[in-house]
């Protein structure tokens, strides 16, 4: 049913969470599946441009690819990683069109009410601008 499912990956709690839902799939008939973290302004503490390779001083990248390479390792499909920086939503989305994925599958930090709309719900604004199907693990 789905040829590529790009997995949007963040906290351990969270990603614990996401790759039980994925591995509840049929993997093995699962053509690629994209694991991907994105590094948000926020964690960084600074904007990254376009055109200049991504610092690391506090070696956030490093520690997020050995985590997803972790989670690949486990997956018996084919996979490959995305670790980019920006808006999380806008990302996830970006990547996913990029490898016109049929499913996002992401996490959700369970936030309602006031507490939501402020910060942002990134699987509320996936689910309702990606072009593909999303589940929102919970």
């Amino acid at each position: 049913m789905f040829n590529t499912i790009l997995v949007a990956l963040d906290s351990p709690e969270i990603s614990e969470r996401v790759m039980l839902a994925l591995k509840s799939f049929q993997l093995d008939t699962v053509g690629n599946v994209i694991l991907t973290h994105v590094i948000s302004t926020n964690e960084t503490g600074e904007e990254q441009p376009a055109d200049r390779p991504y610092s690391d001083p506090q070696g956030v990248f490093r520690h997020i690819e050995e985590e997803l390479q972790t989670y690949k390792a486990s997956l018996p499909c084919d996979s490959s990683l995305e670790i980019v920086t920006g808006d999380p939503a806008e990302e996830i989305i970006r990547v996913a069109n990029i490898y016109e994925a049929d499913l996002i599958l992401i996490g959700s930090r369970g936030l309602t009410g006031v507490t939501r709309i402020l910060q942002r719900s990134v699987s509320s604004q996936v689910v309702s601008d990606a072009s593909c199907s999303v589940m929102v693990v919970r």
